[in-house]
């Protein structure tokens, strides 16, 4: 389905789904980062951030939810799937999205010290790679924001607590 067939209302909910996933880290004291993959209007990844837990730099929500994407379907092409996430994702995670290719990704809040889909780069939409996602930010933004200044706003907290 291409993204201009959806309107606004459903990228919204696919990334209330995004956002379940990212409360899940939170209980987890993780960074609360969610993602979920989407072909034919069903999810097939689902994943949250689980970096402190596993102690693997390489376990990003959008990681996660694309290798059980790829479980799901038997195959490491993930050509007709969108991928909602509730941060621009880093440039491991767009390594991974343009090497599955994903068709599209919608993330929520920009992320300005790492983000590689329009912050700092745009890695995904790349001509020279040859292949290129399609990207939409701000989906949700203010909802997807909020969830990680709580989580940094109390983290602070926390931490000048034990000081």
């Amino acid at each position: 389905m291409e993204f201009k067939e959806l309107d606004n209302q459903k990228h919204d909910d696919w990334m209330l789904l995004a956002l379940e996933e990212a409360k899940k880290a939170e209980k987890l004291a993780e960074v609360p980062i969610g993602a979920i993959v989407v072909l034919n209007n069903e999810i097939i990844g689902k994943g949250y951030n689980l970096r402190e837990t596993t102690q693997d730099a390489t376990t990003h929500a959008e990681m996660i939810a694309i290798r059980e994407a790829c479980q799901k379907v038997g195959s490491w092409r993930l050509e007709e799937a969108r991928l909602y996430v509730t941060l621009e994702p880093c440039p491991m995670c767009s390594g991974a999205m343009i090497l599955s290719r994903i068709k599209e990704v919608y993330f929520g809040a920009y992320d300005p010290k790492g983000g590689v889909a329009g912050t700092l780069m745009n890695l995904l939409e790349d001509e020279r790679f040859n292949h290129q996602v399609h990207v939409v930010g701000g989906v949700l933004e203010k909802n997807c924001r909020q969830i990680l200044s709580d989580f940094f706003k109390e983290l602070r907290v926390r931490k000048k607590k034990k000081s």
